[in-house]
């Protein structure tokens, strides 16, 4: 008979090629039902339609570039992009491709009326922008979005610059109710934010300009309910009310300041910020294009 001798060097190995391979089945388990619970936290979070009104220029890409980025850390955002344009354009088309969205955004495009464009050296505040866009993409909500799912529709400007958490904030909102937060860097102060008494209900706002208006706050400062667009369905931005009064204009036809559900930490946190991006100064370009060049952009995408 042969004598079998085990070292306890090999019974060692082979107790921690076994701890290994228990570790791996459990990771693997562990990572599927892991995997299954955020999907389904994802399946059950509301959809928020988000409303960007575009128009060519040099900084379009770059805008809306920074902006795809937020859509791929939220995976509950729908982007509606409305061109002030008579065609969609390539540009906007290869973004979204680029960035994996076309699954998750549409794309629109009307025209401004000539009568309501700004002119040349016009200052952005002289006339109403981005009106006929916004309408035109609350008429595609009203005819897409699902009544029986929970949604919230922003105003989201492409040069604007907005946190994650903020889109965490939006999802709050309870039916029938518009959200407000603080928008920082906007009206001439550090911060314009709605004011709340000892019940948190928003009491006033602490807008230094044109205070008297309905609502003075800023198109980034809120969000809707859905369901309230589908209710008042006239509610629309119009080109027949004074300058700063658009967010007014579609507030209040379908809420009241005592309505209002009051986000980011009973708006005592700044996840918005009201930034304007410089316009780009191409005096080499335009001496190029005057002297019949080749333009820097030649076959390039900018």
């Amino acid at each position: 008979m042969y004598e079998v001798r085990v070292r306890p060097r090999q019974v060692m190995s082979v107790f921690l090629v076994f701890c290994f391979l228990l570790y791996v089945v459990h990771k693997r388990s562990s990572s599927n039902c892991l995997s299954s619970t955020v999907e389904n936290l994802q399946n059950d979070e509301p959809t928020i339609y988000c409303i960007t009104p575009t128009y060519a220029r040099p900084e379009q890409k770059a805008e809306l570039t920074r902006l795809s980025h937020l859509f791929m850390l939220a995976s509950n955002l729908h982007w509606i992009i409305v061109e002030d344009s008579e065609v969609q354009t390539q540009l906007v088309k290869n973004l979204l491709t680029q960035a994996n969205l076309n699954k998750r955004s549409v794309v629109l495009n009307i025209k401004t009326p000539d009568q309501f464009k700004l002119k040349g050296k016009d200052p952005n505040w002289k006339k109403p922008r981005g009106a006929e866009q916004r309408n035109l993409a609350l008429e595609w909500i009203r005819q897409n979005a699902d009544p029986n799912k929970r949604s919230m529709v922003f105003f989201m400007d492409d040069d604007n610059t907005y946190t994650v958490e903020l889109f965490r904030e939006i999802a709050k909102i309870e039916e029938g109710h518009v959200g407000v937060w603080p928008v920082g860097l906007v009206g001439g102060l550090m911060v314009e934010k709605p004011l709340l008494n000892e019940n948190n209900q928003v009491i006033g706002f602490n807008a230094a300009w044109r205070p008297e208006r309905p609502f003075p706050i800023d198109m980034a400062g809120f969000a809707i309910s859905t369901d309230l667009l589908l209710k008042f369905s006239k509610a629309v931005f119009s080109y027949e009310v004074e300058r700063g009064y658009q967010e007014s204009e579609i507030l209040r036809q379908i809420t009241a300041r005592v309505d209002l559900q009051p986000l980011a930490d009973l708006c005592t946190k700044v996840l918005v910020w009201h930034t304007r991006t410089e316009k780009t100064k191409l005096v080499y370009e335009e001496k190029l294009i005057k002297s019949h060049q080749e333009r820097s952009d030649q076959g390039i995408e900018v």
